[in-house]
C-alpha cells in the first residue's frame, strides 16, 4: 500500500464533496448514485490520478455523470450529507493507497456495507478504518500478491539459471 500524500488527500476532500453534494444539488438516490460514480468515466480519471489537471468544481463532475448515465429519478432512498461524505472519501482514499480502480472496490464493498459501517467507523483513521473493513470481508491486498508471486519467480528463475 502506497503512502496518502497531498494530492490523495485532496482527491479524498474532492469526492467526499461530490458525493454529499449528490444529495443536495440533485437529489440522486444514494445507492444509484454511488453505483453510476464507481462506475463511471470520471472515477477512472480520478483512478489514473489525472482529476487534479483538469481542475473540476462539484457541479462540472455531476454534469459529467449526467451526461454518461442521463438523469434519473429512480430508486428513493437518500443517506445523510455527513454519511456520504464519509463514504466517498473512504473510497477514494482506499483506490488511492492501495492501487485499486473505484469500480474493483465497490465490488468488494457496495455502498449499503459502507454506510452500515459509517457509525462505528467513521472515527477512526481511513487506513484504519479501511484495514477492519478490509479484515471483517477476508480481503487481503492483491498488491502485496503480486509482489510476492514475483518475487517467488525471481528466485526460481534464479534457481534454474544457475543449476540447481
Amino acid at each position: 500500500m502506497r503512502k496518502i500524500d497531498s494530492s490523495g488527500l485532496a482527491e479524498c476532500r474532492f469526492q467526499a464533496e461530490l458525493f454529499e453534494e449528490s444529495c443536495r444539488k440533485r437529489e440522486y438516490s444514494s445507492r444509484v448514485f454511488i453505483r453510476r460514480f464507481m462506475n463511471s468515466k470520471l472515477a477512472q480519471r480520478m483512478d489514473a490520478d489525472g482529476y487534479l489537471v483538469e481542475v473540476m468544481d462539484i457541479d462540472t463532475a455531476l454534469d459529467d455523470l449526467d451526461e454518461q448515465y442521463g438523469t434519473t429519478d429512480y430508486g428513493v432512498e437518500k443517506y445523510s450529507p455527513d454519511e456520504l461524505h464519509w463514504i466517498g472519501y473512504i473510497y477514494r482514499y482506499w483506490a488511492f493507497i492501495s492501487g485499486r480502480n473505484s469500480k474493483s472496490i465497490y465490488r468488494l464493498i457496495k455502498a449499503d456495507e459502507l454506510r452500515n459501517l459509517y457509525y462505528p467507523y467513521h472515527s477512526l483513521d481511513p487506513e484504519q478504518a479501511i484495514e477492519r473493513i478490509m479484515e471483517s470481508h477476508n480481503i487481503t491486498d492483491t498488491d502485496d500478491m503480486a509482489r510476492a508471486v514475483k518475487i517467488l519467480r525471481q528466485v526460481r528463475a534464479k534457481r534454474n539459471g544457475n543449476g540447481t
